[in-house]
């Protein structure tokens, strides 16, 4: 079990925070993924979108294991 203080923090970025980038982040990576067969640089650009939507999905994660904020 990792530190209880740090749990909650991620808890609160999970609330306050996650969930409004992975919103903001998804219509734009549904669009540039589909671009980025016929134009291949923003191949780039939709996995770093990508990692916006799965940003919920490690605060989870770092907050069950109540690991530090990097």
């Amino acid at each position: 079990m990792g530190n209880i203080v740090y749990s909650i923090i991620w808890l609160i970025i999970l609330i306050f925070l996650s969930f409004f980038v992975a919103a903001f982040c998804a219509g734009f990576y549904i669009l540039f993924h589909c671009l980025s067969v016929c134009i291949p640089p923003l191949q780039g650009l939709a996995d770093l979108l990508l990692q916006g939507v799965q940003f919920p999905h490690y605060c989870a994660e770092k907050m069950m294991s109540g690991g530090p904020i990097p």
